[in-house]
C-alpha cells in the first residue's frame, strides 16, 4: 500500500482549515491504495519520511519564511534521506496574513536540493481562506495522495 505523508505546521484556525482540507482530499473514498499519515512539523521523523511515497508539506508563512517547525523537520530528515527519496512527489500549501513568496521559496529550495518533485504548484492564501482555497486544499491532498500511489507502483517496478 502506498503511503502518504502530510507533515503540518498548524497553529491557527485559518491553517488548521486548510489542512481539514488536504486531509479531506486525501482521505476521499475513491482513492484507493494509499495509506494517509499526519505529523506535526515537530514530531515528524527521518522513518516517517523514508516509508512515504510522497509528502504534503503544510506551513504558515512567519517572517517571510516558512514555520520554524517546518524547518525543524526539514534540518531533522535533510541528510538521513536525501539520497534515499530522490524524485519524490511533493506538494506544499502556504497560509500568509499579507505574504507567502518567501516562504514557498524557502520550502522549494530545500525541496530542491533533496531531489523531491513538486507535483503542484503551490497552493497559498493571503487572508481568511474562503471556500476557494478549501477547495484548492481538498484537490491538492486528492492529487499527491494519487502520487503518492503512482510513486510507490514505480519503485516497485
Amino acid at each position: 500500500m502506498a503511503r502518504l505523508l502530510i507533515v503540518h505546521h498548524t497553529v491557527s484556525p485559518a491553517t488548521a482549515e486548510l489542512l481539514d482540507a488536504v486531509l479531506d482530499g486525501a482521505r476521499n473514498d475513491d482513492i484507493e491504495g494509499v495509506r494517509t499519515q499526519v505529523k506535526a512539523a515537530l514530531a515528524a521523523t527521518p522513518t516517517d519520511l523514508l516509508e512515504a511515497d510522497a509528502v504534503v508539506l503544510g506551513t504558515p508563512a512567519n517572517i517571510g519564511y516558512m514555520s520554524g517547525a517546518l524547518k525543524h523537520f526539514f534540518d531533522t530528515v535533510y541528510y538521513t534521506v536525501q539520497v534515499d527519496h530522490r524524485g519524490m512527489p511533493y506538494t506544499l500549501y502556504v497560509h500568509g496574513d499579507n505574504d507567502t513568496s518567501g516562504a514557498v521559496r524557502s520550502v522549494e529550495t530545500i525541496a530542491e536540493g533533496m531531489g523531491w518533485e513538486r507535483h503542484r504548484p503551490p497552493v497559498t492564501i493571503v487572508g481568511r481562506p474562503g471556500a476557494e482555497a478549501r477547495e484548492a486544499c481538498w484537490e491538492l491532498g486528492a492529487v499527491t495522495a494519487l502520487a503518492a500511489v503512482e510513486h510507490a507502483e514505480r519503485r516497485e517496478r
